[in-house]
């Protein structure tokens, strides 16, 4: 049996990236073998084991054939006779079909090399066509590679298209599109994913209610950039600098302008009433994707609250208790904080104000930790109870938040 290393961590090197997880791939092997050296057995869909020192995977070179439609409909034939050639043909892109030997010899009969050092995103052969899961997998290295210069290729965007002509894309079920989706939201340039998608014209199809906001104006003053669209790629890529790797933070930056899609056309570029009417075509996303508790929840609080975290240094001592309240901050003040950046990411992801300050944040905050230091054994030694208590304790807190108040 011969063991290359493949995939992300050949690649990464090349790019001169800190490498994640090593993959490797057994030429000539058979999974009596593997067992045999104590390897264990973790694949179900094609031999893959786990190297029993390392944990690391080894999976055994396969070849793959187009048996139906969608990302599952495939027959995966692991023989002891495929060739690492034929391995590496079966992957999506060129920069991801490298191999390495035990000496650091690269092994890379597609020209990955030279498309990591050219910057290309480029599909490895025809067959790229057959896989739906590809474009979104295209579109989610865009958003980790783009910083450095990648593009895609003008013949792998033309596959894409045929991909999402085809149909097939509705095949995907929503657990891979999801788990797409918040690794690209939790990358570098976000925007990236939904450009690569609309682009091909699956950002229709995966995320209708985020591509309908693009060609949607809004008023020029407040956002330079004018097309919502444009303007829900900028705060993407600034919740990804402001918190990044933070996918709920990212999932609410994406999501708290869908309203925007639903304004009248005679009322715009106004969006009176924006934030509420966004909540309903969120909870269609969320539904369809199953997105998970944690990022809907904040999604929704952003979607509902970024209009008064925006206006906080206007709003009266008790309607910001009730933010504060709604918001479920005194019991999940770590929530706050994220809603504190998804709103600086909504004022600073708009063009030319991307080092606008937001003070807004900070005062958001510190007035929570007023509030919360009024403690409620205080209240109690007045032996109040029930909503008697309840009141009396939300007024002290109002009054601490009074007393706290920075001027605006």
């Amino acid at each position: 049996m011969e063991t290359y290393l493949v995939g992300g961590a050949v690649r990464d090197r090349l790019l001169g990236l800190t490498a994640g997880d090593r993959d490797y791939v057994v030429v000539g092997g058979t999974p009596e073998a593997m067992l045999a050296q104590g390897f264990k057995p973790v694949g179900r869909d094609f031999p893959v084991f786990l190297h029993p020192k390392t944990g690391e995977e080894y999976a055994l070179a396969r070849t793959e054939r187009k048996s139906g439609r969608g990302y599952r409909g495939f027959v995966v034939d692991a023989d002891p006779g495929v060739t690492l050639a034929e391995d590496l043909q079966r992957r999506d892109f060129t920069i991801n079909a490298i191999a390495q030997d035990d000496d650091g010899v690269l092994v890379d009969p597609w020209h990955g090399a030279r498309d990591i050092e050219q910057r290309v995103l480029r599909h490895v052969g025809p067959a790229f066509v057959e896989d739906p899961l590809r474009v979104l997998r295209a579109a989610r290295f865009m958003a980790r590679f783009a910083d450095l210069g990648f593009t895609v290729a003008p013949e792998t965007m033309a596959l894409m298209r045929e991909i999402v002509a085809s149909g097939e894309m509705a095949e995907l079920v929503p657990e891979r599109v999801w788990q797409e989706l918040v690794r690209a939201l939790a990358s570098k340039t976000p925007s990236a994913f939904l450009r690569t998608l609309r682009d091909c014209g699956a950002l229709a199809v995966v995320l209708p209610e985020v591509d309908a906001l693009y060609g949607v104006p809004q008023r020029a003053e407040y956002h330079p950039e004018v097309d919502t669209g444009i303007h829900i790629e900028l705060v993407c890529d600034m919740a990804a600098t402001l918190a990044p790797g933070d996918a709920v933070v990212g999932f609410a930056a994406l999501s708290h302008d869908l309203g925007k899609a639903l304004t009248p056309e005679d009322v715009l570029p106004k969006h009176l009433g924006h934030e509420h009417a966004g909540l309903a075509p969120l909870q269609a996303l969320c539904d369809r994707l199953k997105v998970p508790y944690q990022h809907r929840d904040l999604a929704k609080i952003a979607c509902r609250e970024h209009l008064n975290v925006h206006r906080l240094f206007e709003l009266r001592d008790r309607t910001v208790h009730e933010l504060l309240q709604r918001c479920d901050g005194f019991r999940q003040p770590a929530r706050l904080a994220q809603l504190g950046l998804v709103c600086e990411s909504d004022k600073r992801g708009r063009t030319g104000l991307e080092d606008a300050p937001y003070p807004q944040r900070e005062e958001l905050m510190r007035l929570l930790d007023v509030a919360q230091s009024v403690r409620a054994a205080d209240v109690a030694r007045e032996g109040l109870e029930g909503p008697a208590f309840g009141e009396a304790l939300a007024k002290a807190r109002i009054q601490a938040i009074h007393q706290a108040r920075t001027p605006a």
